[in-house]
């Protein structure tokens, strides 16, 4: 989430024009082109475009944080970055890792004339399949750390102190490494297996068709563990959204508008540093509850038609099951523009848009304020 950069190879060069195609449905069905053997630059050149996108954003929103991390060594914001940090870097992995092997597989497909039963060796089918379900838990995960951890941060912020320490932040996240790491190595040690997936240009755990109770077990395991964070994630930021909403209408109780006429607002909630982050998290939250749903969602009801005896068009499964996971690869293109845009220097200049008059005066107060400490 993601993540999976992959679909949008299939998706954007599954219809290029001038090859024969013979696509793995039921009724085996064929597609024939009479136009010459060429492929569509398009298609290729919108998938450069979009693992370019991709890996430029995410290395610049980590450069924003390791930049943030330099000028604002704040204990309570440290576990965060780290979390941050790491979620970056998972997404930009899986991103350069599944679209490079999604490329090869492209550019093999090439050399065959555009052949769809030319599948991928089985071996590089497995270690594809692994990346795409390591690089799909582990943001998902490091999501919902993030969450717990802001959650409690502002909940109980005497217990974050004592509790939340670098130590245990680093063994969260060398646990949640490890979880998704198992889960996906499973099938290299035989226990289940990956599978090529509709158009033939990627490789995952086999959802439509006949499926081994193995192969249930880890799909199961993929699709309720995802769900899982999602709903942490949205529990911890509701809490952490109502904790927050409190403190603030708390803190207009108490202050005086003489008080509030001079520069309060300077430091209050939208300046404040654990409001940048919870708006961060729940931007983060509805882009990956928007992205990775319909295909967690779609998981699970394949496993249960499968066991109810439901039959459906393979071709229109496969379809609907390649657009949900074009639609779960961007979330790892649009995880980094959240730490890109969403900052609190970018909500300042919001905020001097929307009301120019109240920043003004908020920044002349603030000009006061500074230049009377200097003459102190």
């Amino acid at each position: 989430m993601d993540i999976f950069f992959t679909p949008s190879f299939p998706v954007l060069c599954q219809d290029s024009r001038g090859h024969n195609y013979t696509i793995p449905c039921a009724d085996n069905q064929t597609l024939n082109s009479t136009s010459p053997s060429t492929v569509n630059p398009p298609a290729f050149g919108m998938s450069y475009f979009t693992m370019t996108l991709g890996a430029l954003s995410n290395l610049t929103a980590l450069a924003i944080l390791a930049h943030s991390y330099a000028s604002f060594r704040r204990r309570a914001k440290v576990p965060f970055l780290l979390l941050a940090s790491t979620l970056l870097l998972s997404d930009l992995a899986g991103h350069l890792i599944t679209g490079a092997l999604a490329l090869n597989l492209h550019l093999e497909r090439v050399k065959h004339h555009g052949q769809m039963e030319v599948e991928p060796p089985r071996i590089y089918c497995k270690l594809f399949g692994a990346c795409m379900v390591f690089f799909g838990l582990c943001p998902l995960l490091l999501g919902s750390a993030m969450a717990v951890e802001r959650c409690i941060g502002i909940t109980q912020p005497l217990l974050h102190s004592t509790v939340v320490t670098m130590t245990r932040v680093r063994f969260s996240v060398l646990l949640i490494t490890s979880m998704a790491l198992t889960l996906a190595g499973l099938p290299l040690l035989n226990v289940g297996n990956y599978k090529p997936q509709f158009p033939g240009t990627w490789c995952f755990l086999p959802v439509n068709g006949p499926l081994s109770i193995a192969d249930v077990s880890l799909t199961l395991a993929f699709s309720i563990l995802g769900l899982l964070t999602l709903i942490v994630s949205l529990v911890s930021n509701t809490l952490s959204g109502l904790k927050l909403l409190q403190a603030r209408i708390k803190d207009g109780c108490l202050k005086s508008s003489a008080a509030r006429r001079h520069g309060s607002f300077s430091s209050s909630s939208l300046h404040s540093l654990d409001v940048e982050m919870m708006t961060q998290l729940a931007v983060i939250t509805v882009v990956s509850c928007v992205c990775w749903s319909p295909f967690l969602i779609y998981i699970l009801m394949s496993v249960s038609r499968f066991y109810e005896g439901v039959s459906r068009p393979k071709h229109q499964c496969e379809k609907l099951f390649l657009l949900a996971l074009r639609l779960a690869s961007w979330n790892q293109i649009l995880d980094p523009w959240v730490y890109i845009l969403l900052r609190r220097a970018v909500l300042r200049r919001v905020l001097q848009l929307l009301q120019p008059d109240r920043a003004v005066y908020t920044q002349s107060s603030s000009y006061r304020d500074s230049h009377r400490k200097t003459i102190s």
